[in-house]
């Protein structure tokens, strides 16, 4: 009974400290952007992160590493020569990603 209940609470706490969220609130700012835009997420760490664009079908057009200092980070993303429409943009962590759409002009 007691090993049942040690193996219960081990589950339970390994589960909530493993499932925190370490990458939060994704946002680019202006968005539609012409030249450049700022990219801001809140981190609760610091780790090595890849900010990765990809158009509409897929590819990959930018990527690079950054690395994170905890609470808010902001990324000035400049638009290098990419023709005008939607692309994805991506924050993506050893163990998670979070992603949002933006529009070039």
């Amino acid at each position: 009974m007691v090993k049942r209940l040690l193996l219960i609470t081990f589950l339970c706490f390994t589960t909530v400290v493993f499932s925190q969220k370490t990458l939060q609130k994704l946002s680019a700012a202006p968005n539609p952007f012409y030249s450049s835009t700022k990219i801001s997420y809140n981190s609760t760490l610091k780790q090595p992160v890849f900010l990765v664009i990809k158009n509409v079908l897929g590819k990959t057009v930018y990527k690079k590493v950054y690395t994170t200092k905890v609470g808010k980070n902001t990324i000035t993303f400049n638009r290098n020569g990419l023709q005008s429409g939607m692309y994805i943009y991506a924050i993506r962590s050893r163990k998670e990603v979070i992603s949002k759409r933006f529009v070039i002009k």
